[in-house]
């Protein structure tokens, strides 16, 4: 499996740079066709230190992150999007356009209605669809990390993320393998 490159987005100036790379990495052509281009990248977003910031900071073109997560031309990929979309708006006004939800995508492939009957959790689904048996492996290990690193039960703590660019563990959990 290629290498992922991995990026914590904690700063105002990420944020816009980040912005500014989605908007010209999604500018629609005339006519207007939909893309989904697979990247090796991966941004965490840490919301938590950025408050509004997230949403509010602009990129070289005058776009913000809640621009882009509003834009329905741009094509955002969630897992079970219902709590994420309820949280952006009651928190910082953000309402989703734009997403193709891939828990609803992995019922609608099942051949039954009756296997259609209950939506299947991340795990479950992952557990079904893992190509390889090292990356289920590797998967459920960095799911109990991030478990242990988390649960007050094992000593964690929600608070390790902060400030995240300080913290490896935190980048190790969301990126691990």
């Amino acid at each position: 499996m290629k290498e992922i490159k991995t990026e914590i987005i904690n700063t105002p100036k990420q944020i816009g740079d980040l912005v500014d790379w989605l908007v010209l990495r999604h500018a629609p052509p005339e006519p207007y066709e939909p893309t989904m281009n697979p990247t090796l990248r991966v941004y965490v977003i840490d919301v938590y230190s950025l408050g509004l910031q997230t949403f509010n900071t602009t990129g070289t073109k005058g776009r913000t992150l809640k621009d882009v997560l509003e834009d329905e031309k741009i094509p955002k990929i969630l897992f079970d999007v219902r709590n994420d979309s309820d949280a952006l708006f009651a928190h910082f006004g953000v309402a989703l356009q734009g997403v193709q939800d891939l828990q609803l995508m992995e019922s609608a492939t099942r051949t039954t209605t009756s296997s259609r009957k209950y939506l299947h959790s991340l795990a479950r689904c992952i557990e079904q669809h893992a190509l390889h048996s090292e990356e289920l492996t590797s998967w459920k290990r960095a799911k109990e990390k991030g478990r242990r690193l988390f649960r007050s039960e094992y000593g964690g703590s929600y608070e390790i993320c902060v400030p995240a660019s300080e913290n490896a563990q935190c980048a190790d959990y969301f990126f691990a393998h």
